[in-house]
């Protein structure tokens, strides 16, 4: 890990950081994240599955912050519905924005990914806020307003809810924090690489090599 690290200001931690990298992210991340919705998951309840389309989100909020990777969640979420084909569903566009809001939070407690920053300390609350946040959106949120906007039975609402609850809760803490791991380590690789090459070049004397 970098020792030295500079601060950022509040408005660019929940707002992340805009250019065109930043656009092109988001579009290719929902749309990566509408297809794997649709089709790479596994069904355990009536339209809920075991997806690992919110894996995208955390790479997003990694690289990119929170309202990139929520605008992946809710946009992602829309075109999984268009190409679906089974109706569209803004209870859970408006949950899954929370959620990935949520995941993308990493610089609020410290963890910057592409400056090899992320520590166990973090990998916890990251876990611990990202739970909170699924908990929360796919467990009340998104089944109070599918009852609110469509009606249908309340039990089974909550029931798709809770199933998705415990269906993203384990795919972002058993895979998503080794993936978040993973990134930093390829940052810290990264940088590593660029010391030595100014070094070669002259252009450093010394080279920081802190992990």
């Amino acid at each position: 890990m970098s020792a030295n690290t500079k601060k950022i200001s509040l408005s660019r931690i929940l707002l992340g950081t805009w250019d065109t990298k930043t656009i092109v992210a988001i579009a290719i991340g929902a749309a990566l994240f509408g297809v794997l919705i649709d089709y790479a998951g596994i069904p355990i309840y009536t339209n809920t599955k075991l997806s690992v389309a919110h894996l995208v989100v955390i790479v997003v909020g990694a690289l990119f912050g929170p309202l990139s990777a929520g605008l992946v969640g809710l946009f992602g979420n829309f075109f999984g519905d268009l190409i679906a084909g089974s109706g569209f569903w803004p209870d859970w566009w408006i949950g899954n924005f929370i959620v990935s809001y949520i995941i993308g939070l990493l610089p609020l407690y410290g963890a910057r990914i592409t400056e090899d920053i992320f520590t166990k300390k973090q990998s916890v609350i990251f876990g611990i806020t990202s739970l909170l946040g699924i908990a929360v959106s796919f467990g009340f949120i998104s089944p109070f307003l599918n009852t609110l906007f469509f009606g249908g039975e309340e039990a089974i609402n909550f029931a798709q809810g809770y199933t998705a609850v415990i269906a993203d809760g384990l795919v972002v803490i058993i895979v998503g924090i080794p993936l978040l791991f993973a990134l930093a380590k390829r940052y810290t690789r990264q940088s590593h690489i660029i010391r030595e090459e100014r070094i070669n070049d002259g252009q450093l004397a010394t080279a920081d090599y802190s992990v």
